[in-house]
């Protein structure tokens, strides 16, 4: 058994203990309530079970969750797809895979909702030109999985939310 204490979505759990072999995504779904996490293939391949990851130099990573365990996670802060929207108000990510429809059945959209917002924390600290931007995005997505074939409405649902805010994410001139 392990004693785990973990901030999520900004809200602060634990200490709870739990098997060492937990792992974050049954934590998540089991102790939390928290099902807006998915399990896809259970071996890290598919990535519908990333989350984010809030590393203490600022910066944020996203992590299966499926093949690691929740201990590993102890002391840490991480985001899920339930922290997304504020005060009921849906994130501008959130709106734009909506408005591309860029989900069929929506299994695989929590990781790819995730690792875009990692993507545009990440630009908004190093923009990029204009000229990368399709790469960028291709590059961030990479990995991520999507059974109904929801790539291309994932990536222009990126590519607009990036363009809608370009004096933040792109570099100007370029």
């Amino acid at each position: 058994m392990t004693t785990l204490s973990i901030t999520i979505n900004g809200r602060a759990h634990g200490p709870t203990e739990v098997r060492d072999d937990l792992t974050m995504n049954d934590y998540l779904r089991e102790y939390l309530g928290m099902t807006g996490t998915k399990f896809g293939c259970g071996a890290a391949q598919c990535l519908s079970c990333a989350i984010i990851v809030d590393n203490p130099d600022g910066t944020s990573t996203t992590s299966p969750t499926c093949v690691v365990s929740a201990a590993s996670f102890d002391g840490k802060a991480i985001r899920t797809v339930e922290g997304h929207a504020k005060s009921g108000e849906l994130s501008a990510l959130q709106k734009a895979f909506i408005d591309h429809f860029a989900f069929q059945c929506g299994y695989c959209t929590a990781g790819f909702l995730n690792e875009g917002q990692v993507l545009l924390e990440r630009l908004a600290k190093a923009p990029v030109a204009r000229s990368e931007l399709e790469t960028t995005i291709a590059g961030a997505l990479d990995g991520h999985l999507c059974r109904c074939t929801g790539y291309i409405k994932y990536h222009e649902a990126m590519r607009d939310v990036i363009l809608a805010d370009a004096n933040r994410y792109l570099v100007a001139n370029k």
